[in-house]
């Protein structure tokens, strides 16, 4: 499985961006598909989660509402979108997509930088 993740960018703080992670190869294996980020000088951390049939979608408690994470299900798409509301400086980090083909974060794509800043 290959991932491919798109969409960081520079935002004022309150302002929105949309992350996106297309997946290809064996997707039909996929379990879930999950968004992580990586600050400067900090662990990584888990921020959201969907399973691949998009029925459970799972949030981190910092995002407090504000991100939704989705999947194109139209066929042969295989995006899956993370809208990212009412960032804060907190939030800028890299942001990296995963998927989980059962026993875990078993492939990752490349990161894609956010920085909220004024």
């Amino acid at each position: 499985v290959q991932l491919q993740a798109s969409g960081g960018g520079l935002v004022r703080p309150g302002g929105s961006l949309r992350l996106s992670c297309v997946a290809s190869g064996r997707t039909f294996s996929i379990s879930r598909v999950g968004w992580f980020r990586q600050a400067p000088g900090k662990e990584r951390e888990y921020v959201s989660a969907i399973r691949w049939n998009g029925y459970s979608t799972y949030y981190a408690h910092f995002t407090k509402g504000r991100f939704t994470i989705s999947r194109d299900n139209d066929y042969g798409k295989n995006t899956v979108y993370l809208q990212m509301n009412s960032l804060e400086p907190e939030d800028t980090a890299v942001y990296s997509c995963a998927a989980d083909m059962g026993p875990g974060w078993e492939y990752w794509g490349q990161g894609t930088q956010v920085t909220v800043s004024s």
